[in-house]
Parts: C-alpha cells; structure tokens; sequence
C-alpha cells in the first residue's frame, strides 16, 4: 500500500531487502497473542476475518511466497473499512476503532517489504495491546498484554540481529521490559487518575452493564441465575453475618401494570429517613460498575456516608451512575426500625394493582379473613405458599396473561421474582400495602483472603409488608417454598436451582477451591493495582510531605522523579564503561597514553595486534610496549593475577613516557 500510494518517487531508490522469514513468522505470533484477548469482544466475523488472515500469512511465510500486490493491499484495506462502517454505522468510539485496527494489523503483515513495516506492525500491535485495557483490566489480561509485549520486542530484536537465536531475543527483550519496570512504576503512582474513561467517547458513555435492571417481570432475575460473574466483594469488619440478614437493597419496586414491576422516582435526601439503632455492621464493599445509581447496601444503610443519597424507600444511591470498579466504606443496622411514620402517598401507592387476576383476588380476601389484620394475613399467605406444593426452578413455565393467577393456581413453579410478586399481589389485595424489593441476598465466604463474594447469581427478589407500630418489615417468600435458597450459599443451591455451571458445582470442590484461590489473587490486584485511585494517591503523596495534589504537582513531581531515573540510568551506563578491576584500568592507562600519542586501539583489535601495530608506530618504545602488551595478556587470560605481578604491571605503566 505504501509503495503504492508513494507512486513514482519510489522508483528513484533501490528497494531495500525484504525482512527474512523469521521476522515474518515472529509479528504473525505477536499479532496473533494481541489479538486473541481481543476476540471475546469483536464482532464474531472480524474476530474469524484475522484468524483466516493470520493463518494465510503464516503459510505464506512458511512457503515462501511473495507478499501481495499493493493494489490488492489497498482494495482489501479499503473493504475492511466500509465492512466496519456498515456493522458499527460509525467509525468513532473504542468498538469500532479496535476492530478496524486489528483487520489492518493482520493485512499489514502481508506489506512487509522493509524494515520500516516491520516497526510498524510492531507499534500497532503496541496500541492494540494497550487497547486490551479498555475492556477487561483483569490479572489475566495484563499477563497477556505483557507477553504480547515481550513477543514485539523480540521482534525488533530478530530484525537487527539475524545471527541471534530465539533464546537469546527472549532474553534481551526481557532485560528490555525489566529496565523498563522503574518508570512504569513512577508512572504508576504519580500519572494523575481521571475519574472518567481516559479514552471514553461519546458512543462509549452508555455501554452496555450487566446485573439488575430498575424493571422486574418473570424472567428478568432468573436470567443471572446461572452466571458465576462477580457483582460486589465485601470485607466485614468484624463478625460475617449470618446469611438471614444479608440482604443487599436494590430498586425498590412499588408500581405494578400487571406483568412489570418498577420503582416509583421520588426526591433523594442527605440523610436516611430512620432512627439507627440496634448492633452495627462494618464493611467495605467493592462493586463492580453496572451502569446504575444503586449501592446495593446491606440492609439498612448507615448516615454520612461519603457520595451517598438516601430514597425515602430506605435505599442508598450514588449522585452518579457507577462506570467504574469502587470501593465504599459502608455501615448497616439490621435492626433499625424504617417507615414507622410513612403514610398518606406512600402508602396508597403501595396498595395499587391493575385490573385482572380475579382468583387471587379471591383468594386475598379468603386469606384475610373477616376482620383484616395485617401480621394475621401475612402469616396465611405465608401458610398458604409452603403448603401449595409450589416449586422452586430457574426453568419456569411461560406465563402469558394473568401471570400471578397463572403461577398460583397452573403452573406453581418459578423463582424469587414469581414468588415475590404473588405474595405482594395477595397483600395488596388483601388491604396490606407491600412492595417488592430486588437485589441480592446470601454470597460465598472465600477462605482464602476472607472476603464475601457476591455473584450475579445470587441477585433476589423480596417482599416487604407495612404493618402498623412496626413500619416496613421484610418478608421473604421465596424461603417459604426453598429454604435452602436463603439459608445455603451460592453453590449449595443445585438441588433446587437446576443444573450449575462447571465451577460451581459441589460435587467438583476441587475445582471450586480453584477458582476461589484464583479470585484471592485476582481481588489483590483489584485492591492494590486497579483499586490505586485519585484518594490513595493524595494520601500517598501527603505521607510524602506534598499537600497540594493537583496536577501540577503531579507534573512536578512526576519530573523530577523521571530526571532521577535517568541520572541514575546514566550513571549506571558510565560504571558499565570503566573497567571492572584493577588490571582493566592499568590496560585503559595504557591505551590512552598511545592514544594520545597517535596510535588509537580500534575496538576489534586484541592487545597483542594492537601492541604490534603501536610498536611499529612507535619504534623507540617498541621493546617496552611489547613487555606491557605480553604481561597483561598472561595476567588477563593466565590462570591467576599475583598482586606483585600486577604492582609490577601498573609501576611499569605509570612510568611509561611516550615522546
């Protein structure tokens, strides 16, 4: 393409020879271990496109075939990016922008006619690998980009040095990363941290989340039944709780249309709407970012807390949607007594229901019985679900119209959120305001870094009642009819939640002891390499005496720290050029007196060539130049170096005058 686009003025120098094979096959593995981490988030025919390319390539090189006409280059550059442009219907934004540079790296490989495409490929498989980052900033993934990166240094390795072997280019550019380890670290820790994506755009802003939605209809909850991804970890302070009082608020869901149940927006405020009493719990939850304002505090959520609002229906929620991995400071009081004054609005939402399902209707109203009294109905209802031969299943019936009669009295099979929603259908019914609450309950203690592990499979669904003298209390359905579901932790759940997947499953305890050792490790590199933010970072710098964080400290900082870096680096490149011991520096004395005297030893030249060609050089020194030059051979490649000899050597040097 290049020699293409450059036309006739390439025809005025003499092309250069072609990169050898060798280099050719080194960029097809450097572009193949970049790229692979990148295939779980391209557009599946793009993630096949490089795969055939890269195989074409690599048996291209393998047959020594030449490389493709440029105008062939150019038509298939050409067609790769209304491809992109058509699937994407953009070209800006990281999507798009990944895809387009891993089809041209893998084209780019069949235009390897110089050095300078060697280097190329090598600098945009660089960017791909820091494009690894924008997705995924796991343990496993830096591990790859890492040796996607040693893999393109030893590239540029084989393409200066053709007489080196494969051993020798992996170890040069492993010392080439390993002296590059200081200032990654000084970048590291003084590189100011932008609270936004460093390369969010626009397309970028609302990327798709995964865990709860602000919306629950048959099948929203049970759909992250099966998924072993992470949702929050968190470190108790103190005492883990037991599994009956984990519960993690959610939306709080209060307006029903007869199939989908959806929070009511209502004002924020500063501070909880209830009195904090009873035991205390401490902790500090990690969240993973879902796109969502919710916190997904432990029931019920401390005062003062840092970048925190409360919603009158007792939930914390952040000011802003959460895009990034956070960790919070966070209290709860499980005993607090919440909504002992709500009334009037409140209240009256909380006893709507739509039209339609007139046998539970009917049924409410047997289960309340003559004179209504909220506990008395509760208890039935209650009665009711662990007595009707309901079942517990994450492969439900289809419901179609009328769901919550269809699931009480058809089907009865389902999971929190069909048992949920007909139990706060019935309360309404029956004259007691409820409402469902979705987040999740339960979590797997990990024993090896003590940390609680909440997945996406563990989100629920629950119910609270308002009852008179006791505000809103929580009542859970679903542990009417599955026990287990609340009381078990997440992998205990198989013989009533259906087939787990592989890791989960108990029978395979060897295999969960892996992955759990596994996410130790990993929940270290969130703690202390992703978790360093903008807060430990001032508190870094304020341990080493700098109040002022801004970035024009950190810029100061930050240069300083680099000019140290490279002083030492200097100084470390002048003790490498001196002579290791006393017998070099007697031999370098030496060489710069015939230096200076006209006769400079050539760097290829052993001392007794060099001495050779001095004493001709020099004939009135020549006998005396011929005596240093053989004492210091036999000194240096003998099988010893007496000191006396060597005393002997340098007085003989020392006093050696060259005219």
């Amino acid at each position: 393409m290049a020699k293409l686009l450059r036309g006739r003025r390439s025809t005025v120098t003499p092309p250069a020879p072609p990169p050898r094979r060798d280099v050719g096959l080194w960029l097809v593995v450097t572009a193949a271990l970049t790229l692979a981490p990148h295939a779980a988030y391209l557009p599946p025919w793009i993630a096949a496109l490089c795969t055939a390319l890269l195989i074409w390539r690599t048996a291209a090189l393998l047959r020594q075939h030449r490389s493709l006409p440029a105008a062939i280059l150019l038509l298939m550059a050409v067609g790769a990016g209304f491809a992109v442009r058509q699937h994407f219907g953009h070209f800006f934004g990281q999507e798009p922008g990944v895809a387009l540079l891993a089809l041209l790296l893998c084209l780019k490989l069949f235009e390897l006619r110089t050095l300078r495409d060697v280097r190329v490929a090598v600098m945009l498989s660089f960017f791909l690998q820091l494009g690894l980052f924008f997705d995924n900033e796991t343990l496993p993934v830096a591990a790859l980009a890492l040796a996607g990166a040693l893999c393109a240094l030893a590239c540029l390795v084989a393409a200066e040095d053709a007489h080196s072997h494969t051993r020798e280019r992996l170890r040069t550019a492993g010392v080439l990363l390993a002296q590059s380890l200081p200032l990654m670290a000084v970048l590291f820790l003084l590189f100011p941290r932008i609270p936004a994506p460093l390369w969010g755009l626009p397309a970028d802003a609302n990327s798709a989340s995964s865990g709860l939605s602000d919306a629950m209809s048959p099948g929203s909850i049970s759909s992250l039944g099966l998924s072993e991804e992470i949702a929050f970890r968190v470190e108790f302070l103190g005492a883990v709780p037991e599994p009956r009082l984990r519960y993690w608020r959610g939306p709080v869901l209060t307006e029903f249309d007869g199939r989908t149940w959806r929070p009511i927006a209502r004002p924020t405020r500063d501070q909880p709407g209830y009195q904090l009493t009873g035991p205390r719990i401490d902790y500090r939850m990690t969240l993973e970012p879902h796109g969502q304002r919710w916190l997904l505090a432990l029931d019920f959520p401390g005062a003062d807390l840092a970048q925190v609002r409360y919603t009158p229906e007792f939930q914390a929620v952040l000011r802003a949607p959460l895009r990034d991995r956070t960790q919070f400071a966070l209290t709860a009081h499980p005993g607090a007594r919440v909504g002992l004054q709500d009334g009037g609005p409140l209240l009256e939402a909380a006893l709507q229901l739509p039209p339609g399902n007139a046998r539970s209707r009917a049924l409410a109203r047997e289960l309340a019985g003559d004179t209504p009294n909220a506990e008395r109905t509760i208890a039935r209802t209650l009665d009711y679900l662990r007595g009707g031969h309901f079942l517990y299943t994450l492969e439900p019936p289809l419901l179609k119209q009328d769901f919550i009669d269809e699931f009480l009295f058809d089907t009865r099979q389902g999971y929190c959120e069909h048992f949920s929603a007909a139990f706060v259908f019935l309360l309404r019914a029956a004259g007691v305001p409820a409402r469902v609450v979705a987040g999740y309950q339960g979590g797997e203690l990990n024993p090896f870094d003590g940390t609680l592990i909440v997945r996406q499979s563990d989100a629920h669904a629950w119910a609270e009642a308002w009852i008179a003298d006791k505000g809103w209390v929580r009542v859970d359905p679903t542990a009417a009819v599955a026990p287990s579901r609340i009381s078990g932790e997440s992998a205990a759940r198989s013989a009533t939640g259906g087939a787990l997947p592989l890791m989960m499953q108990t029978r395979l305890d060897w295999l969960r002891q892996l992955r759990l050792r596994w996410e130790a490790v990993s929940h270290g590199w969130d703690l202390w390499v992703l978790g360093y933010n903008s807060e430990r970072q001032a508190d870094l710098l304020r341990r080493l005496g700098l109040s002022q964080t801004d970035w024009t400290v950190l810029a100061g900082v930050g240069s300083l720290a680099g000019l140290a870096f490279f002083a030492l680096l200097f100084i470390w490149a002048q003790w490498r050029s001196n002579p290791a011991d006393a017998l070099d520096r007697a031999w370098g004395r030496f060489c710069g007196k015939l230096a200076k005297a006209g006769v400079p030893r050539h760097p290829f030249e052993g001392p007794l060539d060099y001495c050779t060609r001095a004493g001709a050089a020099r004939p009135a020194e020549r006998e005396r130049i011929d005596r240093i030059s053989r004492t210091y051979a036999r000194l240096r490649y003998g099988r010893d170096c007496p000191p006396d000899q060597l005393r002997a050597l340098q007085h003989d040097i020392d006093s050696l005058r060259i005219k």
